[in-house]
């Protein structure tokens, strides 16, 4: 349409505008897709959607109030659009764009380092996320870092401080799935639990104090990938049905996205099992 078709339209309300030359139909639901995707066309050809906007279009969760972040991979240009944040990187690896919900967004590896310079805290829950969605895996982290890893590049430092607690296997570092169980029992008011206690011979995630009741944290890759692994868990979970405890599986990527509802779940048993150790805590 013209400039003078457009004015029209934004003065008399058929076009609610967004950012310069950008507009929305009013009534449209107000979206984070929506505001990224704006803010992409405003800074112009090649933008993308990028570090703490792509962790949210990556499905991490985020802060409501995270500013929407573009990056352009041109240095040349200098592009202000009023209340986005435009990135302009040295580093321009990975910045191949991969659409989520038609927004044009970095890719995950790149999402996670660009996160590390803006946000060092919140790498490690997003990469424990994408992990546990199977987006990303370890080798693909540890990949990453090796084609990222330079003197003076931001984000680096708080991305190989997650890969270190990740370790190099396919579950949750010892120390994290610790932490994020207890933080879990704690808040929802729960038994206490001893992580990796031996149980009739077998080393088990977690084992209600006091009770007969064992937690299973599996983890981000199914057990079933190996059969070793998978006819191993099963003939242990059978002897420790037998020997009268009784076993409880939950995902890691449930305790990440559903922590209320393994909250639930755990409570649901210890009442049955153990309903002493829950009255004693109400």
């Amino acid at each position: 349409m013209s400039k003078s078709a457009w004015y029209r339209a934004v003065d008399s309300g058929l076009l609610e505008p967004l950012y310069p030359n950008i507009a929305r139909l009013p009534g449209a639901p107000a979206t984070l897709h929506q505001r990224a995707l704006a803010a992409v066309w405003a800074v112009g050809v090649g933008a993308l959607a990028s570090h703490r906007t792509s962790a949210a279009l990556w499905g991490v969760v985020r802060p409501d109030d995270d500013p929407i972040e573009v990056l352009i991979g041109s240095r040349e240009r200098c592009v202000w659009v009023p209340d986005v944040v435009v990135h302009r990187p040295r580093d321009l690896v990975d910045l191949r764009p991969i659409d989520r919900g038609r927004v044009p967004t970095t890719m995950p590896i790149r999402m996670l380092l660009d996160l590390g310079a803006v946000d060092p805290d919140a790498v490690l829950p997003a990469a424990l996320d994408l992990l546990s969605r199977r987006v990303v895996s370890p080798a693909g982290l540890r990949s990453g870092l090796m084609r990222h890893a330079r003197r003076g590049r931001n984000g680096v430092t708080a991305f190989r401080s997650v890969l270190d607690q990740l370790g190099d296997d396919r579950s949750p570092a010892d120390t994290v799935l610790e932490t994020e169980m207890a933080a879990l029992l704690r808040k929802h008011r729960l038994p206490p639990a001893t992580f990796h206690p031996v149980v009739i011979g077998y080393e088990v995630d977690f084992r209600i104090d006091e009770s007969i009741i064992v937690l299973e944290c599996d983890g981000w890759e199914s057990h079933g990938l190996n059969r070793d692994q998978f006819e191993f868990d099963r003939i242990r979970e059978a002897e420790l049905t037998a020997a009268g405890f009784i076993v409880v599986h939950f995902t890691w990527s449930r305790v990440l996205h559903a922590p209320h509802s393994v909250a639930q779940q755990i409570r649901a048993v210890v009442q049955r099992w153990a309903p002493h150790l829950v009255a004693d805590r109400e």
